[in-house]
């Protein structure tokens, strides 16, 4: 007997490789992706302006990495005691103006230039709702709980986001024209927006993706969405917020986007990697004992023979563990 609904995935044409640049924005979701990347060793950047849910907000932060603006005080407010971007997650804030600018315009930079060189862009959409200032109309990235009736809420509509986002890959196909995007919908439920407008919600985003993956022939789409609701369908699969996929379930996602993605020397060495990274984060009980020097010796030596294999890949932490914890 089946217990799970079968999907079929198509691998992609082009599979993702160590020695690609890899941008990564979106959701939540992003970052538990841009983590296990960043793990394997991947070049990887993630997330410039911080989590970002819906497609508007996306396509605003493309915008500035491409004119790679330069954010000024005027681009910034205050709101009890830190300065904020209205396009920019919690992480940018400061009590300090000055230092809030520095961390923004950093990270500008550093991505303006990331993403003109960029092989793969992944876009993960989480929401169709926006919230815009009262004041002037504007929609916001992050709220930085400013009091509510600051905002106005509004879902967006399928055409309006085929809009944005047409717009935004026109312009960065036209700009680096190896770049590939690969869109995937967050299976973290929005909860607070309550379930009817959840589903309405990433049905916009769903329906908005498709027809764009159906234009583009450089633009791809992984079923993550799918596997989590679809698939699995069970809050078990869920942290106790019973928003969140747990640990099960995102490797569940992982296991499958490997087969997605990655060639089959490319999931070799990922192997490999995994096991060189889960071992420098052991805590031996007995750092003194035989046992655990013979245990270094084993994995500097790994570390070593993968290393001269893959030049590429950065093992210095790696390394450094397995050296100096053997004195």
């Amino acid at each position: 007997m089946n217990f799970l609904a079968p999907i079929q995935i198509k691998p992609l044409p082009t599979p993702i490789r160590h020695d690609q640049k890899i941008m990564m924005i979106g959701s939540c979701f992003t970052e538990h992706i841009g983590q296990d990347f960043i793990d394997l060793k991947f070049d990887v950047l993630q997330n410039p302006n911080g989590i970002l849910f819906e497609p508007a907000s996306i396509c605003e932060s493309i915008k500035g990495y491409l004119d790679n603006k330069v954010y000024e005080e005027k681009d910034l407010f205050l709101y009890d005691e830190m300065w904020h971007s209205w396009n920019h997650h919690g992480k940018f804030s400061s009590p300090q103006i000055k230092n809030a600018l520095n961390l923004i315009n950093k990270s500008q930079s550093i991505s303006y230039r990331y993403l003109y060189d960029a092989d793969w862009l992944l876009i993960t959409l989480g929401s169709s709702w926006v919230y815009k200032l009262k004041e002037n109309g504007r929609m916001v990235a992050n709220c930085h709980k400013a009091p509510s009736n600051w905002f106005d809420k509004h879902l967006i509509s399928i055409e309006d986001q085929v809009s944005s986002l047409d717009n935004m890959i026109h312009r960065l196909f036209h700009i680096n024209q190896k770049l590939k995007i690969l869109f995937t919908i967050s299976p973290v439920r929005h909860l607070r927006d309550g379930v009817i407008d959840n589903n309405r919600s990433k049905a916009r985003l769903i329906e908005t993706v498709h027809h764009l993956v159906n234009k583009f022939d450089r633009l791809f789409y992984f079923p993550a969405y799918e596997l989590v609701v679809d698939v699995l369908r069970d809050y078990r699969f869920f942290d106790i917020d019973l928003a969140h996929p747990n640990y099960a379930a995102t490797r569940f996602v992982m296991d499958h986007f490997a087969d997605f993605a990655f060639d089959e020397s490319t999931k070799h060495l990922n192997q490999e990697i995994r096991e060189i990274v889960t071992a420098a984060r052991h805590k031996p009980i007995h750092p003194e004992s035989a046992q655990h020097k013979a245990f270094l010796e084993k994995y500097r030596n790994k570390t070593n023979e993968c290393s001269l294999k893959n030049p590429g890949l950065d093992f210095g932490k790696e390394m450094h563990y397995f050296s100096e914890s053997s004195y």
